[in-house]
This record gives C-alpha cells, structure tokens and sequence, in this order.
C-alpha cells in the first residue's frame, strides 16, 4: 500500500512539473508586450522614453546579427536576425518606423522591439536582414533617416491602453503606410534637429492619447526613393529658440574647437542649431563626437543633412 501510495505520489508531481512546463513554454512563445518604459541610465547618459508621433530624424544606424539571435529583446519577443526589426533608445517597443538609406535612396519599415543601440553616434541598430535590404549589411553603418509610422499591434491591446474613440472602444485611425516616391523634406530644413531638450524649447508629446496602430506591418518591401547626392555629417550639442542661448553654448564650447550657430525655422518660429561640422566621413563625425561627449556635452549627436 505505502508503495502504491509513492508510486501515485510521484506521478502526480511528474504531471503537474509538466504542465508547468508546457506553461512555462507557451509564455516564452507568446508575444511581446506593448510598453514606453521608464527613463533609464546607461554609460551615464540619461534617456528618456515616450510616444512621440512626430518623430523624424536623421543619424547613423548600425546592424546586429549572431550574438543577440534567439534572445529576449527588450519588449519579451525573442531576436531573430533574419526578421525586419530594430532597436531604438526611446520609441515605443513595439513600433513601426520608416528606415530610409540616405546613401542609396532604399526605404522599409521595420518592427522596433528592443532597446538600443548605445554605441555614441548610433540612433538605431537594425537586424542583419533589414541592414541587407538596406543595402549596407557589408558597410556596417549608414546614413539614415527615422520616422515614426504608428504602433506596431502585438495581437492584444496594450494594458495602459486608454481608449479615446468613445464608449464602443473603436480602434484609433491608422496611420497609412503609402510608398512615397520622394523623401518628403524633414520640417524646416534638410535634416530634423535635436530631441536633445533644450531649456527654453518645448518637446513635442503625444499627450494621453493611445498612438494609432499602423495599417501595415514589416513585409520586406524595398522602395526606392529620391535622396540627395551628396550628404554632409554634423556633431549637433544643441538646440535652442533663443539665439542668445546658442551664442552662450558657442562660448562653453570653444575649449572644444570651432562650432558654429546654424538656423532654420520650425512651424514658422527660428531655431538655432549649435553644432560642429561639416564632416564627410562617419569617422570624423564619431572623433568629434566622442571628444564633445567627453567633454561634458552627453546630449550630443550626429545628424546628416
């Protein structure tokens, strides 16, 4: 009797072990979840995530493969290098993006679903086979512009998804995913300006708004689209609506090397970029970066115009 008691005992455990496995499997197989994040520190520099619709900028992106392939990302879904993902430092996760090479005029949309990348001068790190649908796979970086195209759906509404379409919960308009056959200008000028916030320069926020989930997913289509011949690299610090203040950061900045004030107009009000350039290689703009973020100035970057 005690032998038959053990025997049930034990196999009672063994079922219910796997049950919990198969448990433990299913949500390791599960989508990831729809989240912002808190602001984090990495490497001393502080970041800031939030839902920002109008996000539009130009920088280097760089690509992983191999070393991160099956792992978590930063969102719970798992890497895989042959998809069409990114990571980006403060963009929702998941998310979709327009990835345009400035270089060769080929654009996609890709999923971001990670955090990253924090190499100084990189706004976005793609997987291997976005890099390679973008054409620089072999190269290693290039000069791209971001945009924001709408949240990606992840197969279930966000937790802190508040609805703002009325009582029946109907889903937010999308945003079209439409090919363009020419890369629209970037707002006041031929290349965005610094999210770096400035003290007397408002940022832009979705407000309490859920974003909009994008019409159209990651399907590995190239468009090709009309890009400059010829692209320049600056080391942007910041960015301001008061000239006085630009002029001020021209002076802090001299025991650095020559930066230069550079205006344009945002929605018809001036803002003046201080920055230095021009460069014509990804290596010069990173010696240069690197010796202004080495010397104080975390919130600068590299921007292509």
């Amino acid at each position: 009797m005690r032998f038959a008691f053990w025997l049930r005992a034990v196999f009672l455990c063994t079922f219910l072990l796997a049950l919990d496995g198969c448990a433990v499997g299913n949500k390791q197989n599960q989508p990831g979840n729809y989240k912002v994040g808190n602001p984090y520190q990495i490497n001393g520099v502080w970041y800031y995530p939030k839902e920002d619709t109008f996000y539009d900028e130009t920088g280097i992106a760089s690509w992983y493969g191999k070393d991160f392939h099956g792992k978590s990302t930063a969102n719970g879904e798992r890497y895989d290098m042959d998809a069409i993902t990114g990571a980006h430092r403060t963009l929702p996760m998941p998310s979709i993006v327009r990835v345009t090479n400035l270089e060769n005029g080929r654009s996609i949309k890709l999923r971001v679903n990670d955090r990253g990348p924090y190499a100084r001068g990189r706004i976005i790190d793609v997987s291997r086979h976005a890099a390679e649908l973008l054409g620089f796979q072999d190269r290693g970086t290039a000069r791209v512009r971001v945009q924001f195209e709408g949240r990606a759906d992840t197969g279930a509404a966000p937790p802190d998804a508040v609805a703002t379409t009325g009582p029946d919960n109907v889903r937010a308009a999308p945003v079209s995913g439409i090919a363009r056959g020419e890369l629209a200008p970037l707002p006041g000028a031929a290349v965005a300006t610094s999210r770096t916030p400035a003290p007397d320069v408002p940022v832009a926020h979705a407000g309490a708004q859920m974003e909009p989930i994008a019409d159209t997913q990651p399907d590995g289509v190239v468009t090709t689209v009309s890009v400059p011949a010829r692209t320049q690299l600056w080391v942007q610090v910041g960015a301001f609506q008061s000239r006085a203040n630009a002029d001020r950061l021209v002076e802090r900045l001299l025991y650095v090397g020559n930066a230069r004030v550079a205006t344009t107009h945002i929605n018809g009000k001036p803002l003046h970029r201080v920055r230095f350039g021009p460069y014509a290689t990804v290596e010069e703009a990173d010696s240069m970066l690197n010796k202004t973020i080495d010397k104080g100035q975390n919130g600068a970057q590299i921007v292509v115009e």
